[in-house]
């Protein structure tokens, strides 16, 4: 795993402009440096060696130098795609899946991503024709960004790296923060930096003289195939994922693995037959998934190493934490993946985990409530409408939301996994007009083109393009580069998805059971009580560390001296609501918490 940085612009001390930007993620990258510059366009690369450890140093060249390569990721297929190039006459200087991407680029041109296995991010220069070729992987599992405004190009797998170029102009995209407040993460291809954009999964762009072209390559779609038994699905999923786990585990370096306590890591850890196994978690008890993440792994004959966070090490590593991430992410579970990522990084280089499974197998709890709340649903729409916009008058708690989400359809309330603010709540908190107050206008594309399918895949499909991009992929890159840790997610493995794309819902969740197919496989390889356990996510006891004085009285000052974003008295009153046990609003005080420290780090330290 590594990092890049380039350039296209007239500038005459590239090679000193590259290295700064270089250095700035050089914990992507910790191995080796390299370069390339010539009169148009600069590329620079931080290597965490993994393949190849001696010959595999970046930027690559073609045999005669007229294309160059920087790469972020890994390609698991790169050496059946080395042997179909060797066949067509290329020449290799290297065994690097980052040389295999260069030649098949050269043979194939664009069509050489729908052939890939893996995750990546790459640059490609012509020196010929001075074309930029990049691309992106199909689910993101890897980052691009880049920088357009007017003829200053520039490009990163972190925003972070565009601070050390003298051309780019820092300035707070201030239009982001009202849909941060309802997604709990940057939305889209735009950034909270202005004319900073992410290129989207699925996406390659071209740039020569000035000049952007963006094209997408890639689309997920659920197709349910109803010609298979439950068991052959079963069966089906069983060969496809110890496939994705062998080809997960190629590295010329030792491989571990996250484990939590729930199916999906246990999973992962118990089929992949690694030799450590790494777990985070709190003083609290029920927080803590250490005891399980050992019991585990003393059946599966591995050695867990574990770590205890105390609440300081937590508060105390959010500000490092937010600058890391380049975007404010209000997911309390990503302070704790950077504990568990910095354990791992300890012991070895790379590690497995379980990211993916509960967006394409049906995981996650609120899928299944099309079939639990069925009676009330039976209910015609309007009467539940109005139902719901009475109960809407009222202090929102559990009983009143429960009526004000079934008051609406699902394209009006389901933006993904995490929904913070409503359209309303961020109006009365800004102290500013919204540009926007319509969070809708973002899901309403991708609903229109799952219109057909059952409100089960029109979750899933939101999950897969909003939440899993935003949110938990991208902690997990920048949570583990963050400590020079290359993450690997065999769950995202585009040959298991595009099997697993196709199993009916009916095989997927029930008014009982999340995950159905994917559980009678872990059954199989795990205790019961683990593989029917219900999604817990990562906890993480904030609900409980607001309301105590030394925390509340931290976030309640920089509340205080919020005024050039927010109405301070509304927040501090959902602070103080919290702490008296009127509401459980930890989860909004947190996203309004966050995006300050963020904005302190950037745009207030730096």
């Amino acid at each position: 795993m590594c990092g890049f940085v380039g350039f296209v612009d007239k500038a005459k001390n590239k090679k000193n402009i590259i290295r700064e930007m270089a250095n700035l993620i050089k914990h992507r990258g910790p191995d080796s440096d390299g370069y390339y510059c010539d009169a148009n366009v600069a590329l620079g690369f931080r290597r965490l060696s993994i393949i190849d450890l001696n010959n595999g140093s970046q930027p690559i060249y073609n045999e005669d130098n007229t294309k160059v390569i920087v790469f972020n990721g890994e390609i698991y297929n790169y050496q059946e795609l080395r042997e179909e190039l060797v066949k067509k006459g290329h020449h290799f200087k290297t065994k690097t899946d980052t040389e295999v991407l260069l030649h098949g680029y050269e043979e194939y041109k664009e069509k050489l991503l729908l052939k890939l296995r893996g995750m990546f991010a790459f640059v490609i220069y012509d020196t010929n024709s001075k074309e930029l070729f990049a691309a992106r992987d199909f689910y993101g599992i890897k980052p691009f960004y880049y920088y357009k405004n007017d003829d200053e190009f520039l490009f990163s797998s972190e925003i972070k790296s565009f601070l050390a170029h003298p051309n780019f102009k820092k300035e707070l995209n201030k239009e982001m923060l009202e849909d941060y407040l309802t997604f709990q993460y940057s939305v889209g291809e735009d950034t909270f930096f202005k004319n900073v954009y992410k290129l989207r999964p699925g996406h390659y762009l071209k740039y020569k003289k000035g000049h952007l072209e963006i094209k997408k390559y890639y689309e997920l779609k659920f197709e349910s195939d109803n010609t298979k038994t439950l068991e052959e699905w079963e069966k089906g999923i069983r060969e496809h994922l110890n496939d994705s786990i062998l080809a997960h585990k190629i590295s010329d370096v030792e491989v571990g693995s996250f484990l939590s306590s729930g199916v999906d890591s246990s999973l992962i850890a118990t089929l992949s037959d690694v030799d450590k196994t790494f777990t985070v978690g709190f003083e609290n008890k029920n927080y803590s998934e250490i005891d399980y993440a050992k019991d585990l792994s003393k059946k599966i004959k591995t050695n867990n190493i574990s770590k205890v966070i105390t609440k300081e090490e937590y508060f105390d590593a959010i500000p490092k934490i937010m600058y890391q991430m380049d975007e404010p992410l209000a997911d309390p579970s990503c302070i704790a993946l950077y504990f568990v990522a910095n354990l791992a990084s300890q012991n070895l280089k790379v590690a497995l985990s379980g990211e993916g499974a509960d967006e394409i197998f049906g995981g996650y709890n609120i899928y299944s409530e099309p079939y639990t709340w069925a009676w009330y649903y039976k209910i015609p729409f309007p009467v539940r409408k109005l139902i719901g916009n009475f109960a809407s008058l009222f202090k929102h708690k559990r009983g009143i939301n429960f009526l004000i989400r079934r008051g609406q359809k699902l394209e009006e309330r389901y933006v993904g996994n995490a929904f913070i603010f409503n359209n309303k709540e961020v109006k009365k908190i800004l102290a500013y007009k919204p540009y926007h107050n319509n969070y809708q206008r973002l899901t309403k594309p991708y609903y229109q083109k799952v219109r057909k399918n059952d409100d089960v895949v029109k979750m899933q499909y939101i999950d897969f393009n909003f939440w899993l991009i935003g949110d938990i992929l991208l902690k997990a890159d920048k949570m583990s580069m963050a400590n020079s840790l290359e993450v690997r997610v065999p769950y995202l493995d585009r040959v298991l998805i595009d099997y697993a794309r196709h199993i009916p819902t009916k095989f997927k969740v029930d008014k009982n059971t999340t995950k159905k197919a994917f559980r009678k496989v872990a059954n199989e390889v795990l205790e019961d009580k683990v593989s029917n356990k219900k999604k817990l996510g990562f906890p993480v006891p904030i609900r409980n560390w607001i309301k105590e004085d030394d925390i509340y009285n931290k976030i309640k000052l920089r509340f205080e001296q919020a005024t050039d974003f927010f109405n301070s008295k509304e927040i501090i009153k959902l602070l103080d609501d919290h702490r008296l046990g009127k509401y459980d609003n930890s989860r909004k005080i947190w996203t309004i918490y966050i995006f300050l420290v963020w904005y302190d780090k950037y745009f207030v330290e730096i």
